[in-house]
């Protein structure tokens, strides 16, 4: 924070320092996917070198390592001249206008700007600011990525619409939040053992600020999925089995309004459960094992529902993927080399194959059959990543369209990975 910068003219220059250098060098710290080296590497230990003017600057294409006839978007810089800004100018603008300016930034560059000055982060904290901000569209999907090693968080996000990764710092957060639930909303879902006790907490990664949930009525590591209604102000949280699945406990769930745990229904065959949830339509999807099948919770009226939806034969590594609106996809493989996507149809109960991956894209992301790989969605966008190879893989269900995720930061088999609306205006009611 810069105790001095009360004035318009030092702010303003202030900014244009921020604008011009450290974003530059922040927004440029990212990984090359699937680089070689130690897989408890930071991974945005490695930075781009630096040009030292823009006019230079020139795009750099890369490629995922493995891949020799894949070509990868280019995620360089756009070249923008030197601008310069008058200060009596800016320093005139009236506080409505700025509010309007600032809730259009991508939040990632709003983040930044609250070091400025005592003024600029008062601003970016005022309900003024956060109303315009709740007005304007979203940014749009992002993915997260979290891991802890040594106890030391690190965080990074990747912006779909800028094509960049961000870092943001997660420490903040107590040393218990060690795995990473989900997101919703523009909030973030952590759990974690606090020495035998397991608790749960919710944050807004950009606005640093996080809430510690009181202890369920059972106290064991379950399976959460974080729900956050934005007309209502609200969130829940809801706990279903056991994460071991050895235990037949009730499921919870947590409203944020009421600011308390509730008990609801026990989810039938729960120890043949498995942890693959998908939320959608006000309703949870959860797939069993054996018999393989499916489990429906309806949160409004906290019963559990079988959905007699035949899974497709030679299915493994089935994953529940939810889309827009009432859309429930199914993503696993059939055999050893066939990626494949189905859609429920939720009048006769079946999957209808929507998709097959291509077998290049598959022997890239996964060059052993047997590799671990992991698969969730947002919005009719579902994404792959693989440890062993370092890489993601996202598919756009409407569009009909597969592309490598350049730069992702997924180094470690402690990374945890999801989709995340960032924004401001997503507050722990």
């Amino acid at each position: 924070m810069v105790e001095t910068g009360e004035s318009s003219e030092s702010n303003l220059g202030l900014v244009r320092s921020v604008s011009f250098r450290e974003e530059e060098n922040f927004h440029r710290q990212a990984t090359g996917f699937g680089a070689s080296g130690s897989r408890n590497t930071s991974p945005l230990g490695r930075m781009g070198s630096r040009n030292t003017s823009p006019s230079r600057q020139k795009g750099i294409k890369t490629k995922p390592r493995g891949l020799d006839e894949e070509t990868v978007s280019t995620f360089s810089k756009a070249i923008q001249p030197d601008v310069q800004m008058e200060d009596n100018i800016w320093a005139m603008l009236p506080e409505d206008l700025l509010n309007e300016i600032l809730a259009r930034i991508p939040p990632f560059m709003i983040f930044r700007l609250r070091s400025v000055c005592k003024r600029w982060n008062s601003i970016l904290q005022d309900n003024s600011f956060l109303k315009f901000h709740s007005q304007v569209p979203s940014h749009g999907p992002c993915l997260l990525t979290y891991c802890r090693n040594s106890h030391t968080p690190q965080c990074s996000v990747f912006s779909m619409p800028l094509k960049q990764w961000f870092r943001i710092p997660f420490t903040f957060l107590p040393q218990w939040a060690f795995w990473l639930v989900g997101s919703s909303g523009g909030l973030v879902c952590f759990s974690g053992l606090d020495g035998l006790t397991f608790r749960t907490l919710v944050c807004n990664p950009l606005t640093q600020t996080w809430r510690t949930l009181p202890s369920m009525h059972y106290n064991h590591q379950r399976q959460l999925i974080l729900v956050v209604d934005r007309k209502d102000r609200s969130f829940r949280v809801i706990a279903t089995s056991d994460i071991y699945g050895d235990n037949s406990l009730p499921t919870e769930v947590y409203d944020s309004k009421l600011d308390k745990w509730s008990l609801h229904q026990t989810m039938p065959a729960v120890n043949l459960c498995t942890s693959k949830m998908a939320y959608c339509d006000s309703r949870l999807y959860l797939e069993t094992l054996s018999p393989l099948g499916l489990m429906m919770y309806r949160l409004d009226t906290g019963q559990w529902e079988h959905i007699p939806a035949k899974f497709p034969r030679s299915l493994l590594d089935g994953y529940l993927v939810a889309g827009t609106q009432k859309r429930l996809f199914l993503v696993g493989r059939i055999g050893l080399y066939s990626m494949r996507i189905w859609e429920l149809d939720h009048t006769k109960f079946v999957w209808v194959e929507l998709s097959r991956m291509p077998l290049r894209y598959f022997r890239a992301l996964l060059r052993l059959s047997a590799e671990r790989f992991e698969c969730f969605g947002q919005d009719n966008l579902i994404c792959f990543t693989s440890w062993n190879q370092g890489k993601g893989l996202l598919y756009d269900v409407d569009k009909k369209l597969w592309s490598w995720i350049a730069g992702c930061a997924l180094q470690s088999y402690n990374s945890h990975v999801c989709f995340y609306e960032p924004r401001f205006d997503s507050m722990i009611y």
